[in-house]
């Protein structure tokens, strides 16, 4: 989420869409979480997620969701983007599948939920998470950026930038999501914001279709909070009043 409480509203809705990065500098091997080997640890963690959702009026959901009136999985084609989209490598396929595996069996990835008086929603690592672990994936109801110009809604993610600017989509986590929705972005404008980066965003053609990926940019310690870059590739969102 925001890095401020939901009553800080921006007069621009235009201005509050979250931006992923194409292209990896670096070519390594992304690495599957590590659920809490505690079951009682994962209920809590699971939990903290059911509480946060619930107060937003959500639904959980990992998926892309299409709906009748927004954008059909057919407009969802990575070869539309704009100067080409990286491919996941079927490496990196297998272990993204084998987290969502993990998921769909309650073992879900070390991390809780947790309301800041200042942040709003944050999410924290409740164990050590490694370099290059894949943290979750961006979910939510799929539409055209077009129809959500005027949109209250703080937690859009780009998911596909078209050479077409009118079958360009976002990723709307405001009534279906997951815990990607909580995690809070650095402040663009101070060295202070930027050192706090722990992950980032990554956009992957995946069989042909745009998705998002929340991944570890470096090892992030246990109770420490996640953050990354909500203006990674586009300059969308204003963060200047991030904490």
């Amino acid at each position: 989420m925001s890095s401020f409480p939901l009553s800080s509203c921006f007069q621009d809705s235009r201005k509050r869409r979250r931006g992923s990065l194409v292209y990896q500098k670096k070519r390594r091997r992304l690495l599957p979480f590590i659920p809490s080997a505690d079951p009682t640890q994962r209920l809590k963690q699971m939990g903290t997620l059911a509480s946060a959702l619930t107060a937003l009026h959500m639904q959980f959901s990992d998926d892309l969701t299409y709906l009748p009136g927004m954008a059909p999985p057919s407009a969802n084609q990575a070869k539309f983007e704009q100067g080409g989209m990286q491919v996941l490598s079927k490496e990196d396929m297998e272990t993204l599948d084998q987290c969502r595996a993990m998921c769909k069996r309650g073992e879900c990835p070390p991390l809780l939920v947790v309301f800041d008086s200042c942040e709003g929603f944050t999410v924290e690592a409740d164990d050590q998470i490694k370099d290059l672990t894949i943290i979750a994936e961006y979910s939510g109801d799929v539409d055209y950026i077009k129809n959500r110009e005027h949109d209250d809604c703080d937690s859009m993610m780009t998911l596909l930038l078209a050479r077409d600017p009118s079958k360009s989509l976002v990723i709307c986590p405001d009534k279906r999501g997951n815990i990607a929705r909580f995690i809070s972005g650095i402040n663009n404008h101070t060295l202070d914001g930027k050192k706090k980066q722990n992950c980032k965003c990554v956009r992957y053609n995946v069989n042909g279709e745009c998705r998002v990926i929340l991944v570890a940019t470096r090892d992030i310690a246990k109770g420490e909070k996640l953050y990354y870059d909500y203006n990674g590739y586009e300059h969308e969102y204003p963060t200047q009043h991030f904490v």
